[in-house]
């Protein structure tokens, strides 16, 4: 560090729609995908940090999944004389000097040197999109497609799927519902919410005509991390609960198999239905500044 300069960390929210993306971490040296953080990087580099800018992501997602609000520490060495941006500044520069129109950085702030946005994260919630009445692809519009699973079906059994989620609440080896390839020691993760439901309305982007076809539902997971693909692919089987495949005892059996390959849950549900929508720290962020909020009281 050179002399008088100051080093600041901060904590950076930022979302996109991952369509265009080979997911959220940076790709090196390939030619033809990039991740968000390439982005994000190549943003910083206009901050003329003396040392070049990395971002450290809380939450890595795949190709082609979004994110309402995922989170990321980066540490800015201004040189000697000049004080630290303020959260608000670095916020408007980024977003100045980002090229791709799909990201945008949400909100940051200052945090200590010892601040890690992966390790510290106390909870993150995922949200996946499903659609039902959509017999053929373009009977989807065009605003939802990639942001939704649309699925043939005209209806499904929430009650059931309901009932199947349950089993999933607790502690538990989650290695049945791992796919290949995860970095984790551990498969046991703590499941804190599952929830399914029906969007209380319609998308605004459905025609009037169509409104009586297509329907929209949400399921929220949360915990403090999860395996990889785990979101996705217990979101295919509780959709094979919804659409009478299963029976919600059955979940609580495949479970329990820890088997990864297995005939339901080896499935894995598309990517393009898959929302990050919070990443949760304790003391910093947005649910610290706003102590009545849902997010606050554990709602990632």
């Amino acid at each position: 560090m050179g002399a008088g300069s100051v080093r600041a960390r901060y904590l950076v929210y930022f979302q996109y729609l991952g369509t265009d993306f080979n997911g959220v971490a940076a790709v090196r040296g390939a030619q033809h995908a990039i991740g968000v953080q390439n982005y994000l990087e190549e943003a910083a580099e206009r901050l003329n940090s003396v040392v070049p800018v990395k971002f450290t992501i809380s939450s890595r997602t795949d190709a082609g999944v979004h994110a309402l609000s995922n989170a990321a520490h980066l540490d800015v060495q201004r040189r000697s004389g000049r004080p630290p941006f303020s959260p608000e500044v670095l916020t408007q520069a980024l977003n100045t000097h980002l090229r791709h129109p799909a990201i945008r950085v949400l909100q940051a702030f200052r945090v200590p040197s010892h601040f890690h946005a992966r390790h510290a994260a106390t909870s993150r919630t995922y949200l996946y999109r499903l659609a039902t009445g959509c017999h053929r692809p373009d009977q989807l519009p065009v605003f939802e497609r990639n942001r939704c699973w649309a699925l043939r079906a005209d209806c499904l059994d929430v009650a059931a799927m309901r009932e199947a989620a349950q089993h999933l609440l607790g502690t538990h080896d989650f290695r049945a519902f791992q796919s290949a390839g995860s970095p984790a020691t551990s498969p046991v993760r703590t499941l804190r919410r599952a929830s399914v439901s029906p969007d209380p309305a319609s998308s605004p982007f459905v025609l009037p005509e169509e409104s009586r076809r297509l329907r929209f539902w949400s399921l929220e997971f949360e915990s403090q991390s999860f395996l990889y693909r785990q979101v996705r692919r217990m979101t295919s089987v509780l959709v094979a609960v919804g659409l009478g495949a299963l029976m919600p005892a059955q979940v609580k059996m495949i479970l329990e198999s820890q088997d990864p390959l297995g005939r339901h849950q080896s499935r894995v549900a598309p990517a393009h239905g898959l929302f990050l929508k919070a990443v949760l720290y304790e003391g910093f962020g947005p649910a610290s500044m706003c102590p009545q909020s849902p997010q606050h009281r554990g709602h990632r």
